[in-house]
């Protein structure tokens, strides 16, 4: 394919999280509902004899230092799996904080297969591909598509969800980086002593239902996220004092947290409030999409 081709890197937001223990390689047991924003990181690709990384975007100087980007190692990976020898001239319009707990560079990842698959004109089987995804990190197989989903395991094992009620989020983060890896560290995740059990989700009709059902299930990276990051609480508590908020919650390990309500009304009045009172935060009001009644 000559033309280039173009990609939305969509955060990924977690409205549950838990984690019921370690497993015996190493890694996390997860149990997380996810849904996808509208707004997002953006990644191009153009036809190219070599493979080559360019970053824009207000983001985009904070990922100038890496020496392996995570787009680049997806770009190598589906390379080697495909058989192909063409390059691609890569383009990151990166609109997310980095290191923030919504996904970003496993979007980016994800974004970065979909686009060079189309523009080497190569598919893989789906589960070569979901390997291949799951090999480059723990969220990127859910990004692959944008529809709600269950994800547990390491994050390899999704189930896509046929609809939730539409709804507003309003995202915050107070502008501090947090690893993964450091929350995880706090949390001290007891061993996995049996399977977890892996219930059917319930149908949610309202979005006061579907509140209703996360208060029971919590994020279990609030609380020791918070105690590295203080400033997490201070946003949850923001957006839980904003008008028509159905609920206030930290997504993935941090920093960014989240409000959802029922109309984009609400969400853009809790935006204009939280942004004059905190004119140093990141704040976005987006639908979520790939629900019933968005798009």
């Amino acid at each position: 394919m000559r033309g280039g081709v173009a990609e939305p890197a969509h955060a990924k937001i977690n409205l549950s999280l838990r984690v019921p223990g370690r497993r015996g390689d190493g890694y996390h047991e997860l149990q997380s509902l996810v849904v996808f924003a509208g707004i997002c990181d953006r990644l191009t690709a153009e036809a190219s004899d070599e493979l080559t990384l360019g970053l824009t975007g207000p983001f985009g100087d904070l990922l100038a230092g890496e020496a392996d980007n995570l787009v680049l190692r997806a770009a190598r990976a589906l390379r080697d799996a495909a058989g192909v020898t063409a390059g691609a001239k890569l383009t990151l319009e990166k609109n997310l904080p980095v290191a923030s707990g919504i996904g970003g560079g496993s979007a980016d990842a994800a974004a970065a297969l979909r686009a060079l698959m189309r523009l080497w004109d190569v598919a893989l089987e789906e589960e070569a591909l979901a390997a291949l995804a799951v090999s480059l990190g723990a969220d990127v197989p859910v990004c692959l598509d944008t529809a709600p989903a269950l994800m547990t395991g390491r994050g390899e094992r999704i189930v896509r969800l046929p609809a939730l009620p539409p709804f507003w989020l309003v995202l915050a983060n107070p502008g501090r980086a947090l690893s993964t890896a450091s929350v995880f560290r706090e949390l001290a995740a007891p061993p996995l002593d049996s399977e977890p059990e892996e219930g059917a989700l319930p149908a949610f009709a309202t979005l006061d239902g579907l509140a209703a059902w996360l208060r029971g299930q919590e994020n279990d990276l609030e609380a020791p996220a918070i105690r590295l990051v203080p400033e997490i609480g201070e946003a949850i508590a923001a957006l839980a004092a904003t008008v028509e908020c159905r609920l206030a919650r930290m997504s993935g390990s941090g920093a960014t947290c989240f409000g959802l309500y029922p109309r984009e009304a609400e969400a853009r009045a809790a935006e204009r409030i939280l942004a004059a009172a905190h004119p140093d935060w990141w704040i976005e009001a987006s639908p979520a999409i790939g629900v019933s009644g968005s798009g």
